[in-house]
């Protein structure tokens, strides 16, 4: 393995993940939309008519499918840490769908607004703490670098052209689109980029 998986790289990623995990469900069971990869996850529920509580198992085979065909298509950004990331995502992402109506007992709309911002909150945060770790990417960061790497669009562009496209695949297989899917898509590139820097800076450089 490269130097860059450390101890603290791995601990901080596995956190990310987790956290990543806790606001896709999170976001979910609200009800109120669904961020670009979360809609993906709860269009192939809707499709395959499974409960809310299954959201962590249709996640796990859709990154397993990714995750295969990155390795034909992208090779070079399928790593350990993509495997990291693939590994423990769905038994995250069941735990956050259990743990949701433990923590959000109400199902006014002030109260999954409420789960809404807490898992948007946990969404962005755990993002930026996987990707300030460097250990590799998630498959779905995978396929959009390698979109960009193919038709030699800007990371913006890229970016938003990938997210556009998983919106619309998630809202026709019957994932719920709401206010969390426009505000994700609005603001997850610029808040990631300045939270990781932050992260990166004080709790993966600070002490190398």
């Amino acid at each position: 393995m490269s130097a860059r998986y450390t101890p603290k790289t791995i601990a901080l990623a596995l956190l990310g993940i987790f956290l990543v995990c806790m606001g896709v469900a999170f976001n979910s069971n609200t009800q109120l939309g669904n961020d670009p990869v979360g809609i993906i996850y709860d269009g192939l529920r809707t499709t395959f008519h499974l409960e809310q509580a299954q959201l962590g198992t249709v996640s796990n085979y859709l990154n397993v499918v990714l995750i295969i065909g990155l390795f034909f298509m992208g090779r070079h950004y399928a790593s350990w840490g993509t495997l990291m990331y693939l590994v423990p995502y769905g038994v995250f992402v069941s735990i956050g769908s259990a743990l949701y109506p433990m923590i959000f007992t109400s199902t006014t709309l002030l109260g999954r607004s409420l789960g809404g911002l807490v898992g948007i909150s946990l969404y962005y945060l755990g993002i930026s703490l996987f990707v300030a770790a460097d250990i590799g990417v998630d498959p779905f960061s995978g396929f959009m670098l390698t979109l960009r790497d193919k038709t030699g669009w800007s990371m913006r562009r890229s970016k938003i052209t990938f997210d556009g496209a998983l919106i619309i695949m998630g809202v026709l297989l019957g994932g719920k689109f709401g206010i969390i899917t426009i505000l994700t898509a609005l603001t997850t590139g610029p808040t990631i980029q300045a939270l990781s820097s932050i992260f990166r800076k004080h709790l993966i450089l600070r002490q190398n």
